[in-house]
């Protein structure tokens, strides 16, 4: 144990002083800032990959998530780091008008945006921020979108554009914000990632100088650290930002993402002490590091769902019978047990059974290879061929992708489906299957605001074609359950249009839905409260390292 902290006291000190002595000449006051900075409580994360970008409004992947939205921005709303609750963030409070249309949000006072060597603000966060951050959100004609085009996925998947009418300033800590109609998550929605609040200052900044594109990549926010450097596929660096607003509850000077790909090496590394947290093991590794006693390991059941997603664009898998054949002749339980050992449950909806409006009266069509074999015979589909997508990295959703895509392989050549292999590097793999470029893919989710709409309308609407949508299923039937149950908040009546939903979608058949995995996470002995997230966030806010 003594071995493990003294490699990690010794790798702290030595990322600290590269840092401190990046420069040709040093100072007596840079000398002791080095020294203070040796002193420092460094938290050294074991990252499985890395993001895409740093502007969280963008993205929909937790990996881009965790580096961006949670250490560098806030929310107007956020939720609790160990719950689906909201809470107060960059608004302190807000009314909702009788008709449920209309949200006045009052602003918290004295936030700072983080300095750093590429922007200084000059004043603190207000109305302007938010108004920026939702109109570019929400309207492609906006000025800074004109500068700077991007795809929403969450926002549009959402139909944000279409629900907000009208944002009004009243004056500089007041904003209101006025909906097309009644919308029962949209405050769950602006507390998700995708909503975090830029400044517009420095948007401005950007747009001045014609560098619009390094919102995404030199980020500007007002969260618990500070963006300092990022290398690919090694490490990004972050620092505490010295006035942050609720700054009594960070407990960490440093933060490094170490990008570890290897899941294998990431439990070494915490086991060795070169790294204080992991996540998203294989359950081997999970079984070897519980009998090593060197790291502690934190689980609960997940919040998620991994499936196999059919694109019915493609003219083969537009046939429900030859999805029909290819469900039924998935061995589900060997997957299961193979891929995910114990800490996996078997997946029969769209979402998880803790998820309030999943409908338990659905089952899967029993495995059936004979039926399957008959059912892609029927859909004149002998000796198909279709590639077969698996993700590069470990999620939460799926600790094994290649291998479970192998047993599909194994599974669908009984019937006569000839499966290719096909894998991207992780951003690239997302954006490819946005475009859907995929015949089958190798996807998950897991949950962002605890409402049923963050399954079913970000996954399977037809405004989500084209963003998180990788099926492509546009079913008009269940699109409008989906939008009548977000314009009524009766929680009842919401349930009643989500179970009739799920019908339509197991009938359907867009996805072979998999299994809910077990979350577990590695921490060092000397990591206090980390709290693992039910919606799947690696947050480091409360966090300390003894």
């Amino acid at each position: 144990m003594q071995k493990s902290f003294f490699k990690l006291t010794l790798l702290t000190t030595l990322i600290l002083g590269m840092s401190a002595c990046s420069g040709d000449n040093k100072t007596t006051d840079e000398s002791a800032a080095s020294s203070d900075a040796k002193a420092a409580k460094t938290l050294l994360y074991c990252s499985e990959g890395s993001p895409a970008g740093f502007d969280p409004a963008q993205y929909t992947a937790g990996t881009d998530f965790d580096a961006s939205a949670y250490p560098i921005y806030n929310g107007l709303v956020q939720f609790k780091r160990d719950g689906t609750e909201i809470q107060p963030g960059l608004a302190e409070s807000w009314d909702i008008s009788e008709d449920g249309k209309t949200y006045t949000f009052n602003l918290r006072k004295g936030v700072k945006f983080g300095k750093t060597d590429y922007f200084t603000p000059s004043r603190d966060f207000n109305a302007d921020d938010l108004i920026f951050t939702l109109k570019r959100l929400t309207n492609p004609d906006f000025e800074f979108n004109k500068a700077y085009p991007a795809e929403f996925p969450y926002s549009v998947g959402m139909g944000l554009p279409d629900i907000i009418s009208n944002i009004e300033k009243v004056d500089d800590y007041t904003v209101k914000v006025t909906l097309n109609e009644v919308n029962a998550p949209f405050l769950q929605n602006l507390a998700m990632p995708f909503a975090y609040i830029n400044s517009a200052e420095y948007a401005d900044q950007l747009m001045a100088s014609g560098n619009e594109p390094d919102i995404n990549n030199k980020p500007v926010g007002t969260g618990p650290f500070v963006f300092t450097s990022y290398q690919k596929d090694a490490q990004i660096r972050y620092t505490k930002n010295p006035d942050y607003w609720d700054k009594d509850n960070i407990y960490i000077d440093n933060l490094v993402f170490v990008i570890t790909k290897d899941s294998a090496v990431r439990a070494q590394k915490v086991q060795a002490g070169e790294c204080h947290v992991s996540a998203y093991p294989k359950p081997a590794e999970i079984e070897s590091v519980k009998k090593s006693g060197k790291a502690t390991v934190l689980d609960q059941p997940g919040f998620n769902v991994g499936y196999v997603g059919y694109n019915v664009e493609k003219p083969k898998l537009s046939d429900l019978k030859v999805r029909q054949a290819l469900d039924m002749a998935i061995n589900k339980d060997a997957i299961i047990n193979a891929v995910y050992q114990s800490e996996g449950l078997k997946a029969t909806n769209p979402m998880p059974p803790t998820q309030w409006g999943y409908d338990d009266s659905l089952k899967d069509a029993p495995y059936d290879v004979e039926k399957a074999k008959a059912l892609i015979k029927e859909a004149g589909a002998d000796n198909m061929n279709i590639d077969l997508w698996y993700m590069p990295v470990q999620r939460p959703y799926n600790p094994n992708a290649k291998l479970m895509a192998e047993m599909l392989q194994a599974d669908w050549a009984k019937i006569g489906v000839n499966a290719k292999l096909v894998t991207y590097e992780w951003g690239e793999y997302l954006k490819r299957a946005a475009k859907g470029e995929p015949d089958v893919i190798l996807a998950g989710w897991t949950g962002d605001n605890g409402d049923p709409d963050n399954w079913l309308g970000s996954l399977l609407s037809c405004d989500a074609v084209g963003g998180n949508n990788y099926s492509r299923w546009c079913n008009k039937d269940f699109d409008n359950l989906v939008m009548k149950g977000r314009q009524v908040t009766n929680q009842d009546e919401r349930i009643d249009d989500y179970v009739q939903a799920q019908q339509i979608f197991k009938e359907q058949l867009p996805w072979t839905t998999m299994a809910h995995s077990v979350v577990t996470v590695f921490t060092a002995p000397n990591v206090v409260d980390f709290k693992i997230s039910p919606l799947g966030a690696v947050r480091f806010d409360g966090v300390k390292v003894e």
